[in-house]
């Protein structure tokens, strides 16, 4: 990654002076230290689906104008959007799940019994 960087300004880190050098591998250490991981998306997604949850608890499903009773759009869109973060979340946990469960099939197995 070091040398991929330095290769788009034509430069290597050799002809990088000592301070540059430190602060050059500060700022990559700090790059990678940022990078998305599965599990920082996952829990990114619970926390706003919880969100929503707790804003959709606290929201009413009907206003009131006068006498009429409105559907409060405002929750429609709540429940849109928990919806989309729960389709997110089955579609992120999907392959974990499959890997568990090809995990618990294979430790079902007895060694020693064949085919």
């Amino acid at each position: 990654m070091i040398d991929d960087i330095l290769e788009k300004f034509n430069l290597k880190y050799e002809d990088l002076t000592q301070v540059e050098r430190e602060t050059f591998l500060t700022w990559i250490d700090a790059l990678q230290k940022q990078q998305l991981t599965l599990d920082k998306i996952r829990e990114y997604i619970q926390s706003m689906r919880a969100s929503v949850s707790d804003q959709l608890i606290n929201e009413p499903e009907f206003i009131y104008i006068f006498i009429f009773k409105v559907p409060n759009r405002k929750e429609i869109l709540l429940k849109a959007r928990l919806r989309n973060y729960i389709l997110l979340e089955a579609f992120l946990s999907s392959p974990q799940k499959a890997k568990e469960a090809m995990e618990r099939a294979l430790a079902s197995i007895k060694p020693g019994k064949g085919v």
